[in-house]
């Protein structure tokens, strides 16, 4: 397909007004950001995520229950003290359910690695059905891996600073001064964070307050997502 091309221009008085227009005007720059001036979060201190607005939160990490394989009892009582927990928050919290696929190719060698050693034939025979089976089910359906966590949010109006005090006591990223944050923060998160620990125990799961480092890998992981895994014969 045939393309004008644009002429050159050699009146001088023309390209001057053409060069003071904003559009015609602006360099040919890329624009270079960050993702993380794109994140809404400042910093991580002692396990507590920072806002930019002053903001708070901590995120705890659930273990799982195979609800599936409970009897009829076992499921009404894990329904009840579901049911319990949700009417003992007087706060609000976020519920994030994190699901990856899985690629477990690693776990097959491993598998193939430690049934050479096997010398008994029905044990050997066992481990191949098995390795059969894992197989046709990958084949079928795709594996994948999920994460429970919880988040409680801090916000920024728990602070009890004016919008007055704003300006004199702003330092960094942040609208109000890093250590008053984290402190009027772990007072108001700790003490629900461990109201759902123990309401959580009820239903047989764990929570674990995730740590800086375990933190910092999370957020990168959702923000540079790995490509998804080609399928091999296994």
């Amino acid at each position: 397909m045939n393309t004008a091309t644009v002429p050159e221009i050699k009146n001088e008085k023309i390209r001057s007004i053409i060069t003071k227009i904003p559009y015609f005007g602006t360099p040919d720059v890329p624009l270079v950001s960050t993702t993380q001036d794109a994140l809404p979060i400042a910093d991580i201190v002692d396990d507590i995520v920072l806002y930019k607005d002053g903001g708070a939160a901590i995120i705890l990490e659930s273990s799982s229950l195979n609800f599936g394989l409970l009897s009829e009892k076992e499921q009404a009582a894990v329904v009840g003290a579901f049911a319990a927990l949700i009417n003992s928050l007087s706060f609000s919290m976020q519920i994030v359910v994190r699901t990856q696929r899985k690629d477990i190719t690693g776990y097959i060698k491993y598998f193939d690695d430690q049934s050479a050693k096997i010398t008994n034939p029905k044990l050997k025979s066992i481990t191949e059905d098995y390795r059969r089976f894992i197989t046709e089910s990958i084949k079928k359906k795709t594996v994948l891996g999920k994460r429970f966590f919880i988040v409680i949010p801090f916000s920024p109006l728990e602070l009890g600073v004016t919008k007055s005090a704003q300006s004199i006591l702003r330092k960094g990223p942040l609208p109000f001064p890093k250590d008053y944050v984290v402190k009027k923060a772990k007072i108001t998160l700790y003490p629900k964070r461990d109201h759902l620990v123990r309401q959580a125990g009820r239903l047989g799961l764990r929570l674990r307050m995730l740590t800086k480092t375990e933190l910092i890998s999370l957020f990168y992981e959702i923000n540079n997502p790995e490509p998804p895994a080609v399928k091999k014969d296994i």
